[in-house]
């Protein structure tokens, strides 16, 4: 018996602004001209980024329709019956494998490999990214080919959108029977940013055929971040001193820190980690990361410094698009509390502040309330500008001098744990996440990291210890309110 023909089916999963509307049309376009009767539809999701769209495409050959007949196109994909998955982000690939809409017996999956975090990810306490390693392979695994790469990153190249780049991956897989030159016509016949479009095209279709090539999807091995010729000798001395496994880390940590505050400072950091330099090298390095992030806590001067920069600014316009004819207005909401202004202050002066009550009672009315500062406005900028201006005067402040012991004090509990149990001084190592932000968050942050490390003496003499640990750094991270820890405590 001959098989009955069937329709082409494609779904595309875009985000709002990307053009998913426009590649459907394309395609519609693509079909309708080359022998096919086409339909497109679309229905509007939400992706906890921005609006996510499935268009959905089914071409029917007309050859293969009977005389005063019409096919029955579908107005969404089903499971299971979708050939060709087209993907804008990698988290809309995953969800398409999540509603079976990727199958490895049929389906093409096409996805680029770059992230747009949702907004859980976003507000996680800890670090709540999904691994994207997870959904490559999960990829790999449920489709029948995949084409993967950073067609975002082609599509800002080109200066076009991501749709024109995905059309061009498409036609390089050879999933529909139409030819490049049928491809770039349709494009054409758009007649708007149709250059561009077509560069954008060529780029896509190039990716798309080494992307075919298994080999493609294997991680480069990290590169080594320049360092300048300032860091130099920093750089000289990590390569003499410590292991080859921790010098990308501490590379970028002592780039880190002299941006934060100097050279002096970024050496400074080399020196507290000498004492683990023959510790294990996944030890040394997550200490290196954590220890990193901790010397460049979020103070007020840190906060005004990076909302002065030249680059902020930039980041900005560029993101909302800004033009020639058009002005950009920045306003920050600030609210420094009575506590950010005395670490702010002389170590001695910090702790009178704080300690004298009629000094407070004068301070704290002008706390109450959140202030708007436009850093676009000369006066504005100005202010945040004196206030980052202070970095200078940084190691003499009340918070320096509180971190600072935090950290040795947190520095000397690793080392004590790392001969006999790595393990724990590794969760150790890794429960400086608990402390970040400023205000309130790191007064939060600050209470539970108090927590936790209490029990490591404790747990580091049990066998499941350094797992309990890590539990208890995970219920830490997982609400505001502690109730978590609160109850995951009372069990240990």
């Amino acid at each position: 018996m001959r098989s009955r023909p069937r329709a082409i089916t494609i779904a595309i999963l875009a985000m709002g602004g990307e053009g998913g509307g426009v590649l459907a049309d394309w395609l519609v376009d693509l079909g309708e001209r080359n022998g096919f009767i086409a339909q497109a539809t679309s229905v509007p999701g939400v992706a906890q980024r921005t609006g996510a769209t499935i268009y959905y495409v089914e071409m029917f050959p007309a050859a293969q329709v009977p005389w005063g007949a019409e096919p029955v196109l579908a107005l969404g994909p089903v499971p299971g019956e979708v050939d060709v998955v087209i993907a804008s982000e990698l988290m809309e690939a995953g969800r398409g494998l999540q509603r079976g809409l990727v199958t490895p017996d049929r389906t093409v999956l096409i996805a680029s490999t770059h992230r747009v975090y949702s907004m859980t990810e976003r507000t996680s306490a800890g670090d709540g990214r999904v691994d994207s390693r997870k959904l490559l392979d999960g990829a790999r695994a449920g489709s029948r080919q995949f084409i993967a790469a950073d067609f975002a990153a082609l599509a800002e190249q080109a200066g076009s959108l991501i749709s024109p780049v995905l059309c061009g991956a498409l036609c390089a897989c050879a999933a529909l029977p139409f030819t490049r030159p049928q491809f770039e016509e349709t494009i054409r016949r758009g007649g708007v940013g149709v250059q561009s479009s077509l560069a954008a095209f060529s780029a896509g279709f190039m990716a798309g055929l080494h992307a075919a090539s298994e080999s493609s999807l294997v991680a480069p091995a990290p590169r080594l971040p320049a360092v300048g010729p300032r860091l130099e000798p920093l750089a000289a001395r990590i390569a003499n001193e410590f292991p080859q496994a921790a010098h990308a880390t501490l590379r970028a940590g002592i780039l880190r820190l002299s941006d934060y505050q100097d050279l002096a400072y970024a050496g400074e950091y080399l020196d507290l980690l000498e004492p683990l330099r023959c510790a294990r090298a996944e030890l040394l390095d997550e200490t290196a990361r954590h220890l990193a992030l901790w010397m460049s806590y979020e103070d007020t001067i840190r906060v005004a410094d990076l909302k002065t920069r030249r680059s902020r600014f930039d980041r900005v316009g560029t993101e909302v698009k800004l033009t020639q004819q058009q002005q950009l207005e920045i306003s920050e909401f600030m609210h420094p509390r009575l506590e950010e202004i005395a670490d702010t202050l002389p170590a001695r002066w910090g702790r009178w502040l704080l300690a004298t009550a009629w000094a407070r009672r004068c301070i704290e009315p002008f706390t109450r309330k959140g202030r708007v500062v436009k850093t676009s406005s000369l006066r504005g900028f100005l202010l945040l500008y004196a206030v980052a201006a202070l970095r200078g005067t940084r190691r003499g402040t009340l918070r320096f001098a509180v971190e600072h012991e935090r950290i040795r004090e947190w520095l000397a509990t690793i080392a004590g744990l790392a001969q006999n149990h790595p393990e724990m001084a590794l969760e150790v190592a890794r429960s400086q996440r608990l402390v970040k932000g400023y205000g309130d968050t790191h007064a939060r942050g600050w209470r539970n990291y108090q927590r936790v490390i209490a029990a490591a003496p404790r747990l580091a003499a049990q066998s499941n210890g350094a797992q309990q640990m890590r539990d208890l750094s995970a219920a830490a991270l997982a609400d505001d309110s502690g109730q978590s820890l609160e109850k995951l405590m009372a069990s240990i």
